[in-house]
């Protein structure tokens, strides 16, 4: 069947809410970068993507409904071509809260782990911060720029009757309509904070340095 929902946000737009939204709403399992830290053996295929190698989707998805964040998202023009009848949430934020909320996180994170985990590392370092970036995240403002030119991007080219701009703040209310589907009775998932993010990366950390 393929993907029903393509996340075309970047990480740290909402992406891990959308996640276990999405899931609660029956389009999981979702997938996410977490699906790459707890199957490292899909590592190779998105190196290979990352460097421009032709890839086989169906293949890296099979046996999930949707996707969101990284390393997906970077890949939503062929997601969305490949499944035409997906539909397409872009999750967004304050582009200045989104970019503090990158760096104090994955860019903090993946500039001091390369050694403990260097094939993730490498794999997203060339995806997001080469490639997306073109290795400038550090100039702020040409990094809002590229996620404010991603976000045009999507909204240009994805058909508004398949396409959702989604700020997580809003809750269930734009997603159950969007989807046509009745509100849960449970609270919209909020997680993931900056704070959440680094507590796990360091435990993640510390466990990995118990088996040097």
């Amino acid at each position: 069947m393929g993907l029903q929902v393509i996340g075309a946000g970047f990480g740290r737009t909402g992406s891990y809410s959308l996640k276990l939204a999405l899931e609660i709403l029956g389009f999981g399992p979702c997938y996410h970068m977490r699906e790459v830290f707890e199957h490292p053996e899909s590592m190779p295929v998105w190196q290979a993507a990352a460097d421009g190698k032709p890839v086989d989707w169906d293949a890296v998805f099979q046996g999930y409904n949707s996707t969101a964040d990284w390393p997906g998202c970077t890949f939503w023009r062929e997601l969305a071509a490949l499944y035409p009848e997906a539909k397409v949430v872009l999750t967004v934020r304050d582009p200045a809260r989104w970019y503090e909320s990158v760096s104090n996180t994955i860019y903090a994170g993946h500039a001091a782990a390369t050694k403990y985990n260097p094939e993730h590392w490498n794999m997203l370092d060339t995806l997001v911060f080469k490639n997306t970036f073109h290795g400038r995240f550090e100039d702020r403002a040409y990094a809002i720029e590229m996620y404010q030119r991603h976000t045009e991007d999507v909204q240009r080219s994805i058909p508004a009757d398949q396409l959702l701009v989604h700020e997580v703040a809003e809750g269930w209310e734009p997603l159950c309509r969007f989807f046509q589907l009745p509100i849960p009775q449970e609270p919209f998932p909020r997680t993931n904070s900056t704070e959440e993010w680094q507590a796990r990366n360091a435990s993640r950390r510390a466990a990995t340095s118990k088996t040097d």
